[in-house]
């Protein structure tokens, strides 16, 4: 049996040290026969290094460690060309200065590799010099690989002038690569965010964006066709149903792939878990939520224009955009309707909601354990089909939520907030929730479907409305119509934004009866 992949970035270490590969050659062919200047986005730990370097050996001759694989017979192994690698992925750069230094240990270690010596004194200089040098030494056109380009501005996004700085300092050095096209004869940038080309890219305007090219959509990550011939051997006994709903979902417009960091390590434990999710903090993701009074449930089923899609800057972060680009929400349809192109997003699956919308919890209380006995007794309550312990238990969340973060943040929409508190509570636990759901009556607040139980939630507050109209409202719409056929329970919470919590919790249940 091979080894699983788990963390391995280099190509030739996982062939040579027998790993399993998802052979992703075709698309190198593919890349190099069509083109020349290429960037492409990914989230983090999706295999971008690991592409990266699968073009490092490819380019470098390196025919042996495409035995079986696609490219073997599909490239000219007759011809090797130098490669310039450059990676900020490892570290952090606080500063222009770490940039500075960093750049200029990667040129260092490229003189060492190539015998070579500089004449020129700045960095963009010799950056210059580098790609013309080993241009005239080899005579060939030489291959430029970025990885992680974004990085050291996404490591400074809290600290917009240590970020715009940043960015200004990258921009330098990235624009070489246009100077120099005489002698390039491949680039290939990678990076977690999608920067736009007047920000970053000034002057490379031949620069093609794959990330939503639909032939390129599996380009990193498994499918579920390569998971299940590639891994066969780690299969047995496994519920590829529910792995699919753990890890599955993340949509580029083409086939939906795996996070291949996810599923390698539920291979090899065989518990699922969010390893994805644990692997960052979204801290700065979840300041912009709060600042800008989010509506959580909205992620559930988000429409966006091309302005949330495409890309941004330090100087306008919009925070769809980023829950987008860092693979917090996926693409779940496109439509173009004349000049205009929606695209619906939502989690992409069962471990990116629930780790979500539990830091957003998390980022509520100062009492942790205080959330995780809530969250439990709201599965006891469930469970049991309790509403008097469920309406208890959500009481007792918002009275641990600390009055200084009332303080801190100036509330408009009462009833969105507390609807997204509540939302969050049942999303976190990995519960099949329905947010905004749509009826032919009109939009339920909040459905839960829980062990053939369906519970129709709405809510008020009382400041903006008579008490009694949460409960009123389900009866008076037939919001349960949707659902006839199943054991139904219409629930009304309302809340006051003086006590800052439930005031009048009220509910009917309304037997399942013939569709």
């Amino acid at each position: 049996m091979k080894k699983l992949p788990i963390g391995i970035q280099t190509f030739k270490n996982l062939i040579n040290e027998g790993y399993h590969y998802v052979d992703k050659t075709s698309f190198v062919h593919d890349l190099v026969t069509k083109g020349k200047y290429y960037f492409l986005s990914r989230p983090r730990r999706f295999g971008k290094s690991l592409f990266l370097s699968t073009l490092k050996s490819a380019f470098s001759g390196e025919k042996d460690l495409f035995q079986r694989l696609f490219l073997k017979n599909n490239w000219d192994w007759s011809v090797k060309y130098p490669v310039v690698h450059i990676s900020f992925g490892s570290g952090v750069c606080k500063s222009v200065e770490d940039i500075q230094v960093t750049f200029d240990e990667i040129l260092y270690d490229h003189t060492k590799k190539y015998g070579i010596q500089f004449a020129k004194k700045s960095r963009k200089g010799r950056f210059g010099e580098l790609i013309q040098l080993l241009n005239e030494k080899y005579n060939q056109s030489v291959v430029i690989l970025i990885d992680e380009y974004d990085k050291p501005i996404l490591d400074n996004i809290h600290d917009k002038t240590t970020a715009i700085a940043i960015r200004e300092e990258l921009k330098n050095i990235y624009s070489v690569i246009k100077d120099s096209d005489p002698y390039i004869k491949f680039v290939f940038i990678t990076g977690v965010s999608k920067f736009s080309k007047v920000s970053l890219f000034s002057g490379l305007n031949n620069l093609e964006d794959l990330t939503l090219a639909v032939r390129y959509s599996s380009i990193c990550g498994y499918t579920r066709k390569e998971l299940e011939t590639v891994f066969v051997d780690y299969l047995e006994g496994v519920d590829l149903n529910e792995v699919r709903k753990w890890y599955n979902g993340y949509s580029w417009l083409g086939e939906e792939v795996y996070n291949p960091f996810d599923i390698l390590l539920y291979l090899r434990n065989k518990d699922f878990r969010s390893y994805w999710f644990e692997t960052a903090t979204p801290t700065f993701l979840i300041k912009l939520l709060e600042t800008g009074q989010y509506y959580i449930p909205d992620l559930y089923n988000l429409s966006a224009g091309e302005e949330i899609i495409g890309s941004f800057d330090v100087d306008n972060i919009k925070v769809e955009t980023l829950l987008f680009q860092a693979g917090y929400l996926t693409i779940k349809n496109l439509q173009q309707i004349g000049a205009f192109r929606r695209y619906d997003l939502t989690y992409p699956n069962l471990e990116v909601e629930s780790s979500l919308n539990n830091y957003i919890l998390s980022a509520l209380v100062e009492d942790h354990l205080a959330k995780t006995r809530n969250q439990s007794s709201i599965l006891d309550a469930l469970q049991a089909n309790n509403l008097n312990k469920l309406k208890n238990t959500i009481h007792a969340f918002f009275a641990s939520i600390p009055n200084q973060w009332y303080r801190k943040n100036r509330i408009s929409n009462y009833e969105g907030y507390y609807a997204s508190i509540v939302y969050c509570y049942f999303a976190a636990l990995g519960l099949d929730t329905i947010p905004e759901d749509s009826t032919n009556h009109g939009m339920i607040d909040l459905t839960i479907r829980f062990n053939g139980r369906v519970y129709i939630i709405e809510f008020k507050v009382l400041e903006l409305t008579a008490k009694g109209n949460a409960l009123s409202q389900i009866k008076a719409k037939r919001y349960h119509e949707k659902y006839s056929g199943n054991d139904i329970y219409l629930i009304g919470i309302e809340f006051s934004s003086e006590d800052r919590n439930i005031v009048n919790f009220e509910w009917e249940r309304i037997l399942a009866e013939a569709k």
